[in-house]
Protein backbone atom coordinates (compact mmCIF):
# COMPACT_ATOMS: atom_id res chain seq x y z
CA UNK A 1 0.00 0.00 0.00
CA UNK A 2 1.63 3.73 -0.85
CA UNK A 3 1.96 5.70 2.15
CA UNK A 4 1.14 9.65 1.59
CA UNK A 5 2.25 10.39 5.07
CA UNK A 6 -1.61 11.78 5.18
CA UNK A 7 -2.43 13.36 8.73
CA UNK A 8 -5.45 13.28 9.80
CA UNK A 9 -5.64 16.76 11.97
CA UNK A 10 -4.31 18.19 8.59
CA UNK A 11 -7.47 16.34 7.35
CA UNK A 12 -9.64 17.69 10.35
CA UNK A 13 -9.21 21.02 9.49
CA UNK A 14 -9.06 20.59 6.06
CA UNK A 15 -13.11 19.85 6.26
CA UNK A 16 -14.13 21.61 9.37
CA UNK A 17 -13.28 24.69 6.99
CA UNK A 18 -15.20 23.09 3.73
CA UNK A 19 -18.38 22.94 6.04
CA UNK A 20 -17.71 26.20 7.50
CA UNK A 21 -17.03 27.83 4.03
CA UNK A 22 -13.82 29.79 4.64
CA UNK A 23 -10.81 29.57 7.11
CA UNK A 24 -11.51 32.58 9.29
CA UNK A 25 -15.30 30.87 10.46
CA UNK A 26 -13.20 27.53 10.72
CA UNK A 27 -10.75 28.50 13.27
CA UNK A 28 -13.43 30.66 15.37
CA UNK A 29 -15.10 27.12 15.44
CA UNK A 30 -12.11 25.76 16.57
CA UNK A 31 -10.19 28.21 18.76
CA UNK A 32 -7.20 28.26 16.90
CA UNK A 33 -5.31 31.27 15.00
CA UNK A 34 -6.24 31.95 11.12
CA UNK A 35 -2.59 31.00 10.86
CA UNK A 36 -2.40 27.67 12.07
CA UNK A 37 -5.33 26.83 10.10
CA UNK A 38 -3.48 27.76 6.86
CA UNK A 39 -0.66 26.07 7.62
CA UNK A 40 -2.24 22.81 7.77
CA UNK A 41 -3.84 23.02 4.91
CA UNK A 42 -0.64 23.73 3.07
CA UNK A 43 0.76 20.80 4.77
CA UNK A 44 -2.39 18.47 3.75
CA UNK A 45 -2.21 19.84 -0.05
CA UNK A 46 1.67 18.92 0.04
CA UNK A 47 0.53 15.46 1.25
CA UNK A 48 -1.72 14.48 -1.60
CA UNK A 49 0.26 16.73 -4.12
CA UNK A 50 -3.26 18.15 -5.23
CA UNK A 51 -4.97 21.44 -4.57
CA UNK A 52 -7.97 21.07 -2.32
CA UNK A 53 -9.01 24.50 -2.27
CA UNK A 54 -8.90 27.99 -4.07
CA UNK A 55 -9.97 31.98 -4.27
CA UNK A 56 -13.02 32.56 -6.37
CA UNK A 57 -13.27 36.00 -5.67
CA UNK A 58 -13.23 37.00 -1.90
CA UNK A 59 -14.95 33.08 -1.53
CA UNK A 60 -12.64 30.11 -0.45
CA UNK A 61 -14.08 27.50 -3.13
CA UNK A 62 -13.30 23.48 -3.37
CA UNK A 63 -11.77 22.26 -6.28
CA UNK A 64 -12.63 19.06 -7.56
CA UNK A 65 -9.83 17.28 -5.80
CA UNK A 66 -11.03 19.10 -2.86
CA UNK A 67 -14.80 17.49 -3.41
CA UNK A 68 -13.23 14.23 -3.70
CA UNK A 69 -11.54 14.99 -0.18
CA UNK A 70 -14.28 15.95 1.63
CA UNK A 71 -16.29 13.03 0.50
CA UNK A 72 -13.89 10.14 1.76
CA UNK A 73 -13.39 13.11 4.48
CA UNK A 74 -17.26 12.73 5.86
CA UNK A 75 -16.80 8.81 5.78
CA UNK A 76 -13.70 8.75 8.12
CA UNK A 77 -14.78 11.49 10.39
CA UNK A 78 -18.73 9.69 10.32
CA UNK A 79 -17.10 6.65 11.49
CA UNK A 80 -14.70 8.34 14.04
CA UNK A 81 -18.31 9.70 15.79
CA UNK A 82 -19.55 6.13 15.58
CA UNK A 83 -16.87 4.50 17.23
CA UNK A 84 -16.22 6.65 19.83
CA UNK A 85 -20.13 6.21 20.31
CA UNK A 86 -19.79 2.28 20.64
CA UNK A 87 -16.96 2.26 22.83
CA UNK A 88 -18.84 4.89 25.26
CA UNK A 89 -21.63 2.03 24.81
CA UNK A 90 -19.39 -0.64 25.81
CA UNK A 91 -18.68 0.97 28.99
CA UNK A 92 -22.03 1.89 29.44
CA UNK A 93 -23.37 -1.25 29.06
CA UNK A 94 -26.97 -1.55 27.28
CA UNK A 95 -27.50 2.35 27.06
CA UNK A 96 -27.72 3.75 23.55
CA UNK A 97 -26.69 7.78 22.99
CA UNK A 98 -29.24 9.66 20.94
CA UNK A 99 -28.19 13.57 20.50
CA UNK A 100 -31.01 15.69 19.07
CA UNK A 101 -31.08 19.09 17.58
CA UNK A 102 -34.26 20.82 18.28
CA UNK A 103 -34.96 23.51 15.86
CA UNK A 104 -36.74 26.76 18.12
CA UNK A 105 -39.68 27.23 15.33
CA UNK A 106 -40.62 23.35 16.63
CA UNK A 107 -43.68 23.45 19.21
CA UNK A 108 -41.78 21.44 22.27
CA UNK A 109 -44.52 19.22 22.74
CA UNK A 110 -44.56 18.15 19.30
CA UNK A 111 -40.84 17.59 19.85
CA UNK A 112 -41.60 15.37 23.28
CA UNK A 113 -44.20 13.37 21.30
CA UNK A 114 -41.65 12.34 18.64
CA UNK A 115 -38.70 11.55 20.87
CA UNK A 116 -41.06 9.76 23.21
CA UNK A 117 -41.27 7.12 20.46
CA UNK A 118 -37.48 6.65 20.45
CA UNK A 119 -37.31 6.58 24.64
CA UNK A 120 -39.80 3.53 24.42
CA UNK A 121 -37.29 1.21 23.05
CA UNK A 122 -36.10 -1.99 25.03
CA UNK A 123 -32.55 -0.47 25.01
CA UNK A 124 -31.92 2.42 27.07
CA UNK A 125 -31.68 5.69 25.71
CA UNK A 126 -29.48 8.44 26.86
CA UNK A 127 -31.17 11.35 25.63
CA UNK A 128 -29.15 14.67 24.90
CA UNK A 129 -31.46 17.59 23.27
CA UNK A 130 -29.96 21.13 22.02
CA UNK A 131 -32.28 23.71 20.80
CA UNK A 132 -31.33 26.67 18.41
CA UNK A 133 -31.39 28.10 15.13
CA UNK A 134 -32.23 25.97 11.98
CA UNK A 135 -28.96 27.12 10.70
CA UNK A 136 -26.86 26.67 13.54
CA UNK A 137 -28.10 23.15 13.96
CA UNK A 138 -27.66 22.00 10.39
CA UNK A 139 -23.89 22.92 10.49
CA UNK A 140 -23.59 20.81 13.74
CA UNK A 141 -25.39 18.13 11.96
CA UNK A 142 -22.81 18.40 9.19
CA UNK A 143 -20.13 18.07 11.79
CA UNK A 144 -21.67 15.05 13.28
CA UNK A 145 -22.03 16.67 16.73
CA UNK A 146 -25.92 15.29 16.23
CA UNK A 147 -27.49 12.58 15.53
CA UNK A 148 -30.56 14.20 13.97
CA UNK A 149 -32.27 17.71 14.09
CA UNK A 150 -36.12 17.88 14.43
CA UNK A 151 -37.46 20.83 12.67
CA UNK A 152 -40.76 22.52 10.79
CA UNK A 153 -39.24 22.74 7.30
CA UNK A 154 -37.23 20.58 4.66
CA UNK A 155 -33.85 21.20 3.99
CA UNK A 156 -33.19 23.96 1.20
CA UNK A 157 -32.35 22.31 -2.04
CA UNK A 158 -29.22 24.54 -3.12
CA UNK A 159 -27.69 23.98 0.52
CA UNK A 160 -23.83 22.93 0.02
CA UNK A 161 -24.21 20.87 3.50
CA UNK A 162 -24.41 16.86 2.80
CA UNK A 163 -27.56 16.68 4.83
CA UNK A 164 -30.97 14.52 4.05
CA UNK A 165 -34.96 15.41 5.16
CA UNK A 166 -37.07 12.68 6.40
CA UNK A 167 -40.63 13.77 6.18
CA UNK A 168 -42.37 12.68 9.30
CA UNK A 169 -45.91 14.15 9.26
CA UNK A 170 -48.16 16.84 9.08
CA UNK A 171 -50.66 18.84 11.63
CA UNK A 172 -53.42 21.05 11.03
CA UNK A 173 -52.95 24.24 12.72
CA UNK A 174 -56.26 25.38 14.96
CA UNK A 175 -56.38 29.15 16.75
CA UNK A 176 -56.81 29.25 20.47
CA UNK A 177 -57.36 31.25 23.39
CA UNK A 178 -58.23 31.30 27.14
CA UNK A 179 -61.92 30.94 27.65
CA UNK A 180 -62.72 34.83 27.15
CA UNK A 181 -61.19 35.08 24.25
CA UNK A 182 -62.76 32.15 23.04
CA UNK A 183 -66.06 32.85 23.68
CA UNK A 184 -65.44 36.07 22.53
CA UNK A 185 -64.15 35.41 19.08
CA UNK A 186 -65.63 31.79 18.61
CA UNK A 187 -69.16 33.07 16.65
CA UNK A 188 -68.79 34.00 13.32
CA UNK A 189 -65.21 32.66 12.77
CA UNK A 190 -63.30 33.36 10.67
CA UNK A 191 -65.24 36.82 10.13
CA UNK A 192 -64.87 37.33 13.86
CA UNK A 193 -60.98 37.64 13.81
CA UNK A 194 -61.50 41.03 11.77
CA UNK A 195 -59.44 43.28 14.59
CA UNK A 196 -59.14 40.18 17.22
CA UNK A 197 -55.80 40.18 18.88
CA UNK A 198 -53.63 37.58 17.95
CA UNK A 199 -49.92 36.05 18.31
CA UNK A 200 -47.97 34.55 15.67
CA UNK A 201 -44.54 33.25 14.73
CA UNK A 202 -42.04 35.13 13.36
CA UNK A 203 -41.98 35.49 9.18
CA UNK A 204 -39.12 33.11 9.60
CA UNK A 205 -41.48 30.24 10.78
CA UNK A 206 -42.12 27.76 8.01
CA UNK A 207 -45.89 27.91 9.04
CA UNK A 208 -46.39 31.77 9.26
CA UNK A 209 -46.79 32.40 5.63
CA UNK A 210 -49.54 29.89 5.30
CA UNK A 211 -51.43 31.98 8.33
CA UNK A 212 -51.19 35.11 6.71
CA UNK A 213 -52.58 33.30 3.29
CA UNK A 214 -55.21 31.98 5.27
CA UNK A 215 -55.84 35.51 6.86
CA UNK A 216 -55.94 37.36 3.16
CA UNK A 217 -57.82 34.43 2.40
CA UNK A 218 -60.94 34.77 4.20
CA UNK A 219 -60.20 38.70 3.75
CA UNK A 220 -59.42 39.21 7.94
CA UNK A 221 -56.88 41.53 9.75
CA UNK A 222 -56.37 40.61 12.58
CA UNK A 223 -54.53 42.62 15.20
CA UNK A 224 -51.29 41.20 15.93
CA UNK A 225 -50.33 41.91 19.01
CA UNK A 226 -46.67 39.70 19.17
CA UNK A 227 -44.78 37.53 17.14
CA UNK A 228 -42.26 35.13 18.45
CA UNK A 229 -39.31 32.88 17.31
CA UNK A 230 -40.48 30.20 20.32
CA UNK A 231 -43.34 28.13 19.99
CA UNK A 232 -43.43 27.82 24.08
CA UNK A 233 -42.79 31.89 24.28
CA UNK A 234 -45.93 32.18 22.17
CA UNK A 235 -47.45 29.94 23.95
CA UNK A 236 -47.03 31.42 27.50
CA UNK A 237 -48.06 34.35 26.70
CA UNK A 238 -51.39 32.97 24.78
CA UNK A 239 -51.91 31.79 27.89
CA UNK A 240 -51.89 35.19 29.95
CA UNK A 241 -54.87 36.23 27.80
CA UNK A 242 -53.22 38.70 25.55
CA UNK A 243 -54.29 37.16 21.97
CA UNK A 244 -55.16 34.16 20.33
CA UNK A 245 -52.36 31.65 18.78
CA UNK A 246 -51.97 29.22 16.86
CA UNK A 247 -51.26 25.50 17.80
CA UNK A 248 -51.34 22.28 16.02
CA UNK A 249 -54.25 19.94 16.24
CA UNK A 250 -51.77 16.92 17.63
CA UNK A 251 -51.93 19.46 20.57
CA UNK A 252 -55.17 20.86 21.68
CA UNK A 253 -55.60 18.22 24.45
CA UNK A 254 -52.37 19.75 26.09
CA UNK A 255 -53.11 23.35 25.04
CA UNK A 256 -56.08 22.64 27.07
CA UNK A 257 -54.26 21.53 30.11
CA UNK A 258 -51.13 23.46 30.26
CA UNK A 259 -52.40 26.73 29.01
CA UNK A 260 -56.01 26.40 29.81
CA UNK A 261 -57.14 27.44 26.28
CA UNK A 262 -60.12 26.70 24.35
CA UNK A 263 -60.57 26.05 20.66
CA UNK A 264 -61.72 28.94 18.40
CA UNK A 265 -61.36 27.48 15.15
CA UNK A 266 -59.43 26.05 12.41
CA UNK A 267 -57.47 27.28 9.98
CA UNK A 268 -58.45 24.97 7.40
CA UNK A 269 -55.52 24.07 4.98
CA UNK A 270 -52.95 25.36 7.42
CA UNK A 271 -50.99 22.67 8.29
CA UNK A 272 -47.56 22.55 9.98
CA UNK A 273 -45.17 19.72 8.87
CA UNK A 274 -42.29 17.74 10.48
CA UNK A 275 -39.22 16.75 9.70
CA UNK A 276 -35.91 14.47 10.50
CA UNK A 277 -32.67 15.98 9.11
CA UNK A 278 -29.87 13.52 9.03
CA UNK A 279 -26.25 13.17 7.53
CA UNK A 280 -27.71 10.14 5.87
CA UNK A 281 -29.89 9.33 3.32
CA UNK A 282 -30.84 6.28 5.22
CA UNK A 283 -30.99 6.24 9.01
CA UNK A 284 -28.72 4.00 10.47
CA UNK A 285 -29.14 5.08 14.42
CA UNK A 286 -32.06 2.78 15.72
CA UNK A 287 -33.36 5.15 18.14
CA UNK A 288 -33.92 7.88 15.47
CA UNK A 289 -35.62 4.95 13.15
CA UNK A 290 -38.00 4.30 16.03
CA UNK A 291 -38.84 7.91 15.22
CA UNK A 292 -39.45 7.57 11.68
CA UNK A 293 -40.91 4.15 12.00
CA UNK A 294 -43.62 5.60 14.15
CA UNK A 295 -44.32 8.64 12.10
CA UNK A 296 -44.70 7.28 9.19
CA UNK A 297 -47.32 4.73 11.16
CA UNK A 298 -49.40 7.64 11.83
CA UNK A 299 -49.41 8.82 15.13
CA UNK A 300 -50.09 12.30 14.37
CA UNK A 301 -53.24 10.94 12.54
CA UNK A 302 -53.88 8.44 15.79
CA UNK A 303 -53.61 11.08 17.81
CA UNK A 304 -55.85 13.62 16.14
CA UNK A 305 -58.56 10.76 16.18
CA UNK A 306 -57.92 10.57 19.83
CA UNK A 307 -58.98 13.79 20.42
CA UNK A 308 -61.79 13.78 17.93
CA UNK A 309 -63.56 11.44 20.03
CA UNK A 310 -63.19 12.93 23.39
Amino acid sequence: MKHTGLNLRHLYYFWVVAKEGGVTRAAERLGVAIQTISMQLAQLEQAVGKSLLTTQGRRLVLTEAGRVALSYADQIFLLEEQMQDALAETDLGSSMRLTVGISDSLPKLIAYRLLETALRLPQKVRLECYEGKFESLLADLALHKLDVVLTDRPVSAGTSLRVFSHPLGECQIQLFGIPTLAKKYRDNFPASLHGAPVLLPTRNNAVRGRIDQWFELHNVRPDVVGEFEDSALLSTFGRSGLGLFPAASILAADVAEQFGAELVGELSQVQEQFYAVSTERKIKHAAVEAILTATHGGIFSLAENKILEK
